[in-house]
């Protein structure tokens, strides 16, 4: 188990992989803080790292946040939430659907009330299931149930959704569903010094292991530890100089020499498509109405100034 000292107090327990934070995991959060509170208990989150499916051999979609950006993301939602991770391991995959009940949500957890989705399984082979849960949490003396996620007018709020959006390089709908921007992590890695020639001097992004959005030119923040400062993000294919892929950030106001350090930007909105340009001075010129068009955007928490 992974987790800071945990409160020997009952809990309310809400079982999830919770995956980006979205609205609907916020819906059912929220819901279990205020009933947690009428009925004395530990509002508490139960969530587990490494996603099981990476433990099962199956292939796991591609993550909405890294495991330490959810548990931050969810202890924001309210100081009295506890966040507690549990080790997936392949013994905690073959344990049966009574041993988890026992050992980990009563023995370990002083669960009374468990919250889980309507499509929630567990013990060896899946075995477990909502009835299941019911029928043991009676015997153990805690009571279950699912709770369905919150939607708008195109379903159910979901991390499936908000993939799809990023895909399709909607970055603006999956902030709709994330009910923040979405953002991404990696290492600045020395480029070709194409963008300085240019006079867009940029940091090349890699080692990013969560969702990236779909090819394309986007606005949004970049963070290197000084603050959000506005940036412009170029991901996909460079047509113009037929090079290969890049995920390429110019960050508006300068920044220092970055190779090696880690960077964090948060998409806003979508500027253009990639495109090739008859050459250099016609690419200069976009990129320049690119840079102009992200100021128009006045994109909320970033930092104005120029770094030297």
């Amino acid at each position: 188990m992974i987790s800071r000292t945990l409160t020997e107090k009952p809990r309310l327990l809400v079982i999830g992989n919770f995956d980006g934070v979205h609205l609907g995991h916020r819906a059912v959060l929220d819901r279990a803080l205020r009933e947690a509170r009428v009925q004395d208990l530990a509002p508490s989150v139960l969530t587990f790292d490494p996603h099981p499916a990476v433990v099962l051999g199956r292939e796991a979609p591609p993550m909405l946040t890294l495991h330490e950006d959810k548990v931050r993301l969810l202890s924001r939602l309210d100081p009295a939430l506890e966040v507690v991770t549990w080790q997936f391991t392949p013994e905690l995959a073959a344990s049966s659907p009574e041993e988890f009940a026992r050992e980990v949500l009563v023995r370990a957890l002083s669960a009374r009330i468990v919250v889980v989705g309507q499509n929630f399984r567990f013990g060896r082979g899946r075995s477990g299931d909502l009835a299941v849960l019911g029928r043991l949490g009676e015997e153990l003396g805690f009571s279950a149930r699912s709770e369905p996620l919150q939607g708008d007018a195109e379903g159910p709020y979901s991390s499936t959704r908000i993939r799809q959006a990023l895909d399709a390089g909607d970055v603006a709908g999956a902030s709709a569903l994330l009910g923040r921007d979405h953002f991404v992590s990696g290492t600045v890695q020395a480029g070709d010094g194409r963008g300085k020639q240019l006079g867009f001097p940029t940091a090349n992004l890699a080692g990013i292991a969560v969702a990236v959005p779909g090819d394309g030119v986007y606005a949004g923040l970049a963070d290197f530890g000084e603050g959000p400062r506005l940036a412009v993000m170029n991901i996909g294919t460079r047509p113009t100089f037929t090079q290969g892929r890049a995920f390429e950030v110019h960050v508006v106001s300068g920044a220092p020499d970055l190779y090696g350090q880690k960077l964090t930007v948060h998409f806003h909105a979508r500027l253009r498509a990639t495109q090739r340009f008859a050459g250099i001075s016609e690419l200069t010129a976009q990129i320049a109405a690119d840079v102009a068009a992200a100021r128009r955007l006045s994109i909320p928490g970033a930092v104005s100034g120029a770094v030297s």
